[in-house]
């Protein structure tokens, strides 16, 4: 019965969707466009990769883990508070523990490019805003995994030390530190895995990074620019996933 009503509930809901939406169809410069970004995809401006004079394809990808390392650091640092404040049992209130999850989850529905566009109103454009928006962020995201952490650790340690008279900062500092900072380091790794595609997109709308010459290159119909560019961040996403994930898996 169960399994009828959810079909059901799925199906509704993709029927809503199609009717919902107004589907205008192809149109007819789509197969023009699609040929010359193919076009540019496979021959590439391979001269854009390094050039010593100005910009190039080097710089702005190192500006764009620039942006995406340094936002990663500070959030990860700056949400260890919060994790402990939304943590279930680091709390006697649940009142307490449930304002520190609600400040979390009002940070995280706040997307980074709407924290972009107001950074960059408020600082001005460039990569500095990408690190604040991705940082503030990131906080929320961070804060609940790191609290989940927390709360899904063994306690045994902890009510040992409370019963050796430990106070509390040394209980969190020798009992529940050592067994949650490999996951702490887990989720930051991974994290930063989302943020070097975030600071990617971030760029387009000028918070720095490799999404500024993009944007760029797709106005101006430069589709070898493009190519190269695409080429570039495909590449740096995939080496930084696979560091990521190996050094994850000997984390954990």
């Amino acid at each position: 019965m169960y399994k009828f009503i959810g079909a059901a509930v799925v199906l509704g809901l993709l029927v809503w969707s199609l009717f919902g939406l107004e589907l205008t169809g192809i149109q007819p410069t789509t197969w023009i466009l699609t040929k010359s970004m193919m076009s540019g995809l496979f021959q590439p401006d391979w001269s854009y990769v390094y050039n010593p004079e100005g910009e190039d394809l080097i710089r702005t990808l190192l500006e764009t883990l620039a942006i995406s390392y340094l936002g990663n650091f500070v959030s990860a640092v700056v949400c260890i508070p919060f994790a402990f404040w939304a943590a279930a049992n680091m709390s006697r209130s649940r009142l307490f523990s449930g304002s520190g999850k609600f400040i979390l989850s009002l940070i995280r529905t706040i997307p980074e490019i709407i924290m972009a566009l107001i950074f960059i109103k408020a600082v001005g454009p460039g990569a500095f805003a990408g690190v604040m928006a991705l940082g503030l962020h990131s906080v929320g995201m961070l804060g609940k995994l790191y609290g989940e952490a927390i709360e899904n650790m063994d306690m045994g340690p902890t009510e040992a030390l409370a019963a050796c008279g430990a106070n509390r900062w040394k209980t969190i500092a020798f009992a529940v530190i050592p067994q949650v900072i490999p996951e702490f380091i887990s989720y930051a790794l991974y994290r930063f895995e989302i943020n070097v595609r975030s600071a990617t997109l971030l760029g387009i709308i000028g918070a720095g990074g490799i999404g500024t010459p993009l944007v760029f290159a797709i106005n101006a119909r430069g589709w070898h620019r493009v190519g190269i560019i695409l080429i570039g961040i495909i590449v740096t996403v995939s080496v930084i996933d696979y560091i990521s994930g190996a050094l994850r898996k000997r984390i954990v």
